[in-house]
């Protein structure tokens, strides 16, 4: 059973004051906080073993190399999936998004192909489509949500033709925390002959994942996201697919041999990983994989359950708030959006910041999908694993403060 106090005792930002209060720190869907053992590692790295990766022979080269390689196995035995080399690491979500829809998007996409999007997804998850789409004459098609926020299966299903080329789908929204049911699009896609590329940036830090059980083409996530560094990016895709990409970044590292008119191109995945890596980073995420396998994904998405379904209650309770997202907890991941009649989301969140709350406030990466929902901005407050129920309190106490505390002013 995980004992949210315990953990807490692993992350230092999380044992300061703000304004006078303990830290509550419900800003996770944006970056989760870091367990001294993560810290440790990059300090560990820089120590002992700072050195340039694959190319020097010297013994603090191999170790660098080693501990690089070792967080590429790491990773993949952390997502189910079978063959390290296929792990690409890039510097976030984003660019393991840009690098498919440039490298990918370019040779198999063409005019009048249509690429299959959710109107929840998050500006990383569209803007990269959008801009192939009109390079190459392209249209993309958005499919909605239903009643219950959750996507809409049936439209996705009418929205599969001949001409598409790839569904391009979150498995976890990270306004809504609504959970697609992937391995279902998986099967409509592909009957189709379209690709499947799912954005994991909001589900693998929350959900234990497997790839290749998913039956998925490509998936991208982020390791700051899961207690890891900022910097580091992970793009997972099949042995074929990466093989049949060109790269998009040429310069060291990523080549096999260089002529004067013409370059080949180094094996999987150094192809794909230009320049200098983020080393220090990459090897101290190994450390944060490690730390949420000793907890248990299982443990930890029942601990974010009870939370939600807290704070579903619990904010239900508050006067002139909207919820949105699916009723079910099951249904959705620890991310909680609300708008509230009586306060913008920045003042809710700078009243809440003076209690000591850390909220999220805006459109979260996601104006499309808040025109839909019919407003500019949501608050958000999203859990993690070392939340506790009394941040739930917390939460809700402050905006009864901060409510108070416009109403006076009004």
């Amino acid at each position: 059973m995980m004992i949210p106090a315990r953990i807490r005792e692993d992350f230092p930002a999380l044992q300061q004051e703000i304004n006078g209060s303990p830290l509550v720190y419900l800003d996770n869907a944006a970056t989760s906080q870091k367990p001294q053992q993560v810290i440790d590692a990059i300090v560990s790295f820089y120590t002992n073993d700072n050195a340039n990766i694959h190319r020097s022979v010297h013994t603090l080269a191999a170790r660098a190399s080693e501990r690089y390689e070792h967080a590429r196995a790491r990773t993949a035995r952390f997502i189910g999936a079978r063959d390290a080399s296929s792990i690409v690491f890039t510097r976030n979500t984003t660019e393991a998004i840009n690098l498919l829809a440039t490298s990918w998007g370019d040779a198999n996409v063409h005019e009048g192909d249509e690429i299959v999007l959710s109107t929840m997804e998050h500006h990383s998850n569209i803007v990269p489509w959008q801009i192939l789409a009109n390079r190459k004459g392209a249209r993309l098609r958005f499919v909605g949500l239903d009643a219950d926020y959750l996507l809409d299966m049936d439209e996705l299903r009418k929205a599969l033709t001949n001409r598409t080329r790839a569904v391009c789908i979150t498995q976890a929204s990270n306004v809504l925390g609504s959970i697609t049911r992937i391995t279902e699009i998986v099967e409509a896609a592909h009957a189709v002959g379209a690709r499947v590329f799912v954005d994991g940036a909001q589900s693998v830090p929350h959900l234990a994942v497997d790839v290749e059980a998913l039956g998925c083409d490509a998936f991208s996530f982020s390791a700051h996201k899961m207690l890891g560094p900022t910097g580091v990016g992970v793009l997972w895709a099949r042995r074929e697919l990466l093989e049949s990409m060109s790269p998009v970044l040429g310069g060291g590292s990523m080549i096999s041999v260089v002529h004067d008119d013409h370059s080949t191109w180094a094996d999987l995945p150094q192809k794909f990983e230009a320049g200098t890596p983020a080393i220090a980073e990459v090897s101290a995420f190994a450390a944060a994989l490690d730390y949420l396998d000793a907890i248990g994904m299982g443990a930890i998405r029942e601990h974010e359950l009870s939370l939600t379904a807290l704070a579903l209650d619990r904010l239900a309770t508050v006067p002139g708030i909207r919820l949105f997202g699916p009723s079910n907890p099951a249904n959705r991941t620890g991310v909680v959006s609300f708008h509230l009649d009586w306060g913008h989301p920045h003042d809710i969140s700078t009243l809440l910041d003076q209690q000591g709350v850390a909220i999220r406030a805006g459109h979260h990466c996601a104006q499309p999908l808040m025109r839909r929902l019919g407003v500019s901005s949501t608050s958000r407050a999203s859990f993690y694993l070392y939340n506790e129920m009394s941040d739930v309190d917390a939460l809700v106490d402050g905006l009864a403060r901060a409510r108070g505390i416009l109403r006076g002013a009004a």
